[in-house]
């Protein structure tokens, strides 16, 4: 459990409150508007009303007590990097700040930011691989090199276990979990027979993984081929 601060109640501050909340973490959240400050205090330990550009506002919440502070202005970018400097010089153990454009970002990193995130962009950039391929229900990018994605279970596998695909050493390529409808069994082990409505949990090379879904896609053109005969 950590102690948070948000602060700026739009959309991603109201979701990121939200989850913070639910994974019971010790939430404060600061915001201008009195009815985005009201609609979250069933959800946090503490709300105030005020403008946080107000370095006494900042000193007066006492921002060293927090492990994490989030700045998530996302419509006055001067008021975020105000914010973002002022949490710093005022003894903020670690500062995340919402950027929409790189430009922002670097100047955020510049006046005290740890981290910078882009929520608008990290859920386009996903959303567009996801519906880009025809196989791919999820997708988490990991680093540039590396990312898990959410596959269905080829025609060629179904009835074949795991070792007998001989998966890893085929596709280069770790499956994490197997999904069936709401469930999900993490790291399989190697006699688990792939059944045709799963979905796995793979994690590797993205090279590795696109190279293995235009196969699955090519099996299972061959394997429709073979039901209508």
């Amino acid at each position: 459990m950590k102690s948070v601060l948000i602060i700026g109640l739009g959309r991603f501050g109201q979701h990121l409150c939200r989850k913070m909340a639910e994974l019971k973490n010790e939430v404060m959240v600061i915001d201008t508007k009195a009815e985005l400050v009201e609609a979250m205090m069933p959800l946090v330990t503490n709300a105030q009303i005020g403008d946080c550009t107000n370095v006494e506002v900042l000193k007066s919440i006492g921002i060293r007590n927090f492990d994490i502070c989030f700045v998530c202005i996302g419509t006055n970018f001067q008021s975020s990097l105000e914010i973002t400097s002022l949490l710093k010089e005022n003894g903020a153990k670690y500062v995340v700040s919402k950027a929409t454009r790189d430009i922002q970002a670097k100047f955020l990193l510049r006046n005290g930011a740890d981290e910078v995130v882009y929520p608008e962009r990290d859920i386009a950039e996903k959303e567009a691989v996801r519906f880009s391929a025809n196989h791919v229900y999820d997708y988490i990018e990991i680093n540039d090199e590396y990312s898990i994605f959410e596959i269905p279970v080829s025609a060629e596998w179904e009835g074949r276990t795991i070792r007998e695909v001989d998966f890893r050493a085929k596709y280069k390529v770790s499956i994490m979990g197997v999904k069936k409808g709401e469930d999900t069994r993490f790291l399989p082990m190697a006699d688990h027979v792939f059944e045709e409505k799963e979905h796995l949990m793979v994690i590797g090379r993205i090279e590795d993984v696109e190279r293995l879904l235009r196969k699955f896609e090519f099996g299972n053109e061959k394997s429709k081929n073979k039901r209508s005969r």
